[in-house]
């Protein structure tokens, strides 16, 4: 007698239908679980940049608003100071700002500080964050005005103004490490050329005196970028017997 494949054929049938509804619903539950994933990334990396966007507004907002008080601050201890000469007035400027280049301007009696000011904001991100630096170029120009009067004007700059002042700023402080390390009998005018470029090949390093008064040896040079487009004047200042670098100061000067 021949098989009977009728019920066979219907179990089959049914297997394959099971089987085939088994996968589309699984495939449909991957792809909503997916689309709720990707969705959720997108969403999270949405509301992120929102958020560090609204915090780097803050953080610039910030700067700007410091920069314009200690510019305010300086010009008044400017004119608290009553001094009128151009170096005493540039240590006065430093004091309160900063700025690695100070320039003074002789017709106007003024002058111009330029100085890259930096704040830091928590920045988010999907798989974390962390800490993120903002940072603006200004130019605050101090003008003398009646009696002992002074004023400011801050402007904010593109950062290549304030390329030169930070490559000043980096050799100021390589500058007073070196000469806060030196040996008290090395302090010559020589010795310091030599503890600034020892190979006699730098062009950012013109030692124009060594002084020892007391019991402080100070050093002026002039500090120039790589390019020699920009130079500043610096007093460097230690203990004439004691190696002590967190004692040395440098401090921008009028001229050498």
């Amino acid at each position: 007698m021949a098989a009977d494949q009728t019920g066979g054929t219907v179990v089959t049938g049914r297997a394959h239908r099971f089987v085939t509804t088994g996968c589309l619903t699984v495939l449909i539950a991957l792809i909503t679980v997916l689309g709720v994933v990707v969705g959720s990334l997108w969403y999270r990396h949405w509301h992120d940049g929102t958020v560090n966007s609204d915090r780097r507004d803050e953080a610039y907002a910030s700067i700007l608003k410091q920069a314009r008080a200690d510019a305010d601050d300086t010009a008044r201890a400017l004119g608290a100071s009553g001094a009128t000469d151009a170096d005493t007035l540039t240590g006065v400027v430093w004091r309160h700002s900063k700025a690695p280049v100070i320039t003074y301007d002789d017709s106007s009696r003024g002058f111009t500080a330029t100085a890259r000011r930096f704040t830091e904001y928590e920045g988010k991100a999907i798989w974390g964050g962390g800490p993120v630096r903002v940072t603006r170029c200004f130019v605050v120009i101090y003008t003398p005005g009646a009696g002992r009067a002074w004023t400011s004007r801050v402007s904010e700059r593109d950062d290549a103004v304030c390329r030169p002042a930070t490559e000043i700023d980096g050799l100021a402080q390589l500058v007073r490490k070196r000469i806060g390390s030196m040996y008290p009998e090395d302090l010559t005018k020589a010795g310091v050329r030599k503890a600034l470029d020892p190979l006699g090949k730098q062009r950012s390093y013109d030692v124009r005196s060594v002084v020892r008064e007391a019991d402080t040896v100070t050093v002026l040079a002039v500090l120039s970028t790589a390019d020699a487009t920009t130079s500043q004047c610096y007093r460097v200042a230690r203990p004439a017997d004691d190696a002590i670098p967190d004692s040395t100061t440098a401090v921008p000067a009028s001229s050498c």
